[in-house]
């Protein structure tokens, strides 16, 4: 081989190996760009190149650009327009990756929907709770913004007390005054395919409670007063929140005043002061009272009453025990059965029954109890005649308007010398009268 050959041959190698370089290099750009050609459904992240009234222009890479629709732009805010600013990056879904102008489309809200798809994702594995708004609703229940979704709380996810304090037929009726309120959830079920995002209150509150609770007993002192709110009513009592934790009104310390049912002085949602009277930490449990934080009218109702007084009493109801008389529009009085009859009953209906209007005397005052013994076999007792006749007078004063006693100071007693001859008057009178009925001594018989 020559020298010219061998220089020609080498050449053709060089070029051979120069085409393989050019080709490779052109192969790993096409492949690079192919690899980062925008999909449907991407999200990326751009740079804003334009903006018009009609359209945002962005860049997405790839030597491509994408346009944002003026139909999307005029369901943003104002303030997310204003800030739609050349240079900006934002995150933007493809909708399509190329229409027949060769114009890819983007999407802002889209975008903005997958970061809150995802974040339901992170809540729905976390358990963790969030606050949301009542945006709409229909006739399964309620419609709760989360971001740019939409979630949905059916009404069995409502908590009760919401439930309670709106009423009603209709759909209307029964969720329209929620649409504004706040509201805590937690997120059930998440579909993306479905656009299913599924929310529960009763959830939320649940796990809100417990943990509020929790706090709320570390916390919670005997003897303080707090304001909450009427949750739900039940025979024995009513359940009142706290900070957010249920504590329990029983019946007998609702009201100074006998009743049989809550809803006689509450309704659910009503706000009410309560006082702590028991904590129970190992069974996590609160003892509230509503009717210590008022005063109490007892004293006042009795200060009228005295032990020993005769009443006029209304049989109210029976009892194995006794009987229970109504003294007047805001006392009653326990007739004990061994008060009832002098005789051994086995139950107070050998004796009374209920409306029965009888006279009664009472026995006992017991202030610090509120409670009033009475006694029916009493009534004509010996040991409480003085009382008995003092009464009397009371009530004659009362009806004459006259006092027995100060009539009788106004008119000093004569002196036993000014009695005196009245006395001896009497007599000799007396002593005069009687001389005709004394036999005279027989006259002698006329010769």
């Amino acid at each position: 081989m020559d020298h010219n050959d061998d220089v020609n041959r080498k050449k053709e190698v060089g070029k051979e190996e120069n085409t393989e370089e050019i080709s490779m290099a052109a192969l790993l750009e096409q492949s690079d760009i192919s690899l980062d050609m925008p999909r449907q459904g991407d999200v990326r992240e751009g740079v804003i190149a334009s903006v018009s009234q009609d359209e945002v222009l962005v860049s997405i890479g790839a030597k491509s650009e994408g346009v944002i629709p003026g139909r999307e732009l005029s369901q943003l805010t104002e303030e997310q327009r204003s800030a739609l600013q050349v240079g900006e990056t934002i995150k933007v879904l493809v909708v399509s990756p190329e229409t027949r102008q060769g114009t890819v489309v983007l999407s802002l809200s889209r975008a903005m929907e997958e970061d809150d798809w995802t974040q339901a994702e992170e809540l729905l594995n976390s358990k963790d709770v969030f606050e949301g708004e009542v945006s709409g609703y229909n006739k399964g229940g309620l419609i709760v913004n989360m971001g740019h979704l939409r979630g949905f709380v059916p009404a069995s996810q409502v908590s009760m007390s919401r439930r309670m304090s709106y009423a009603g037929d209709t759909p209307e009726q029964r969720w329209s005054g929620m649409v504004g309120e706040a509201m805590v959830v937690r997120i059930i079920e998440v579909d993306r395919q479905r656009r299913r995002l599924i929310m529960s209150e009763k959830a939320a509150a649940q796990e809100s409670r417990e943990s509020m609770k929790d706090r709320l007993l570390d916390e919670l002192q005997e003897g303080s007063i707090r304001k909450g709110r009427v949750t739900s009513l039940a025979d024995f009592g009513a359940f009142v929140n706290i900070n957010g934790a249920d504590g329990l009104v029983h019946l007998s310390e609702i009201s100074w005043e006998r009743i049989e049912h809550p809803n006689e002085v509450l309704k659910v949602g009503e706000e009410v002061d309560v006082k702590v009277i028991s904590i129970d930490r190992d069974r996590r449990r609160i003892g509230l009272s509503i009717r210590r934080t008022l005063e109490d009218p007892w004293e006042e109702y009795v200060k009228d009453f005295q032990v020993g007084q005769l009443v006029e009493g209304t049989i109210t109801r029976l009892t194995k025990f006794g009987a229970f008389a109504r003294i007047n529009e805001n006392l009653e009085g326990l007739i004990h059965v061994s008060e009832l009859s002098d005789k051994r009953i086995e139950h107070p209906k050998e004796v009374v029954s209920e409306d029965d209007v009888i006279t009664l005397r009472v026995i006992k005052i017991d202030v610090d109890k509120r409670r009033i013994g009475l006694s029916l076999r009493k009534v004509e007792s010996m040991k409480y005649s003085d009382l008995d006749w003092e009464m009397t007078l009371a009530d004659l004063e009362d009806i004459e308007g006259v006092s027995m006693v100060e009539d009788q100071e106004a008119e000093p007693a004569e002196s036993a010398e000014e009695v005196q001859p009245e006395v001896e008057a009497s007599v000799e009178v007396e002593e005069t009268e009687n001389e005709p009925e004394i036999e005279a001594p027989e006259a002698e018989p006329e010769e």
